[in-house]
């Protein structure tokens, strides 16, 4: 099914929005009435129809828009895309990946057309229409990741498996929240999660890296991770702090719904065939107050996990100065009933 992309901004005037159709398939993280770190992957399979599991890349109404807001982002800072020399073969493992799940998952949008090592890739809603020959970098305008990147939403990682550890050496990266590819390119697994407060402690990046070093090829696994962000604003970096961090200030009860979004990554992580190396799909979505309560059960239950974080978890995630105000106005949307088990709307 054909989708309608819409022209919305991430910046500026803020004009994203979810339509209603958006909301309910919108991937909502928490599947209790509290919330604490866990390592909480699950296999990354085909899920049910009118989800973002439906398919294993997910495209959405924001796609142009939000490829659109990714060339501004290179444009203005080109350092948000990096690889290093060593990752040629992990790059077109990406582009291959990326263009299969996309093709297979919207034939009205995409079509990849491979006669050995000669291939035409399609992309209706960007008016893409290019032969190349797979494997000769030449044959495209941008080295193979960053071509492929450039038509994908969310952020993208390729991290090199060697010495018994994980060493992030390629990215895309213009959707982060809060952390710099130019900071942690050549970094390993411990290392750029060092910030991450409590989960250090109790052990979760410990079980994650062991697991991830033996995630096998055609078998990926996922998770959520989350935040919350003001305004509408994808590139929340460090190299951009100075336009976004100020807005934190801006929150007051009267435009908390509007402001106010939650941030969700659906993290999804692939062995790549020829490389051995694992990218890592870190796909965000973002929902302000006011569609949230659209739901009732997620409305009942995000105060509930605000009013529960350790501050540990409340500072690092920068919601000191807006947690309360956030809490008092989603409260008047909780009439105490049991929420039922999982993420799903009722």
């Amino acid at each position: 099914m054909a989708i309608a992309f819409k022209q919305e901004t991430f910046r500026d005037d803020f004009s994203y929005r979810n339509s209603p159709g958006n909301i309910r398939r919108f991937p909502f993280p928490f599947d209790r009435d509290e919330y604490m770190y866990s390592v909480n992957m699950e296999p990354h399979v085909r899920g049910r129809a009118g989800t973002v599991y439906e398919n294993l890349i997910d495209v959405d109404e924001h796609y142009v828009a939000e490829m659109h807001d990714r060339a501004l982002v290179l444009k203005e800072d080109p350092l948000r895309y990096q690889a290093l020399p060593h990752m040629m073969s992990a790059q077109w493992d990406t582009l291959e990946l990326l263009m299969e799940e996309q093709a297979a998952g919207y034939p009205d949008h995409f079509t990849l057309i491979r006669n050995g090592d000669q291939w035409r890739w399609i992309n209706r809603p960007l008016g893409i229409d290019d032969s190349f020959t797979f494997g000769d970098a030449s044959t495209l305008p941008y080295e193979p990741f960053e071509y492929i990147t450039r038509q994908a939403q969310g952020d993208f990682c390729i991290v090199d498996q060697r010495d018994g550890n994980l060493w992030m050496d390629a990215g895309m990266v213009t959707t982060q929240a809060d952390w710099s590819l130019d900071f942690d390119i050549g970094m390993n697994f411990m290392e750029w999660h060092g910030p991450v407060p409590l989960a250090h402690q109790i052990g979760v990046f410990d079980r994650a890296l062991k697991f991830l070093l033996n995630l096998q090829q055609g078998k990926p696994t996922r998770r959520f991770n989350w935040t919350m962000t003001i305004n509408p604003r994808l590139d929340t970096s460090p190299e951009n702090y100075h336009k976004w961090g100020p807005d934190r200030r801006t929150v007051t009860p009267d435009n908390v719904g509007e402001k106010v979004h939650l941030r969700v990554e659906l993290q999804s992580l692939w062995r790549l065939p020829r490389s051995n190396a694992i990218l890592f799909v870190i796909r965000c979505y973002l929902m302000n107050m006011e569609e949230l309560v659209t739901v009732p059960k997620w409305a009942r239950r995000f105060p509930r996990v605000l009013k529960t974080l350790p501050p540990e978890l409340i500072d690092y995630k920068g919601l000191t100065r807006y947690r309360e105000t956030t809490i008092d106005w989603l409260s008047k949307y909780d009439d105490g009933a049991p929420t039922s088990p999982g993420i799903y709307p009722d």
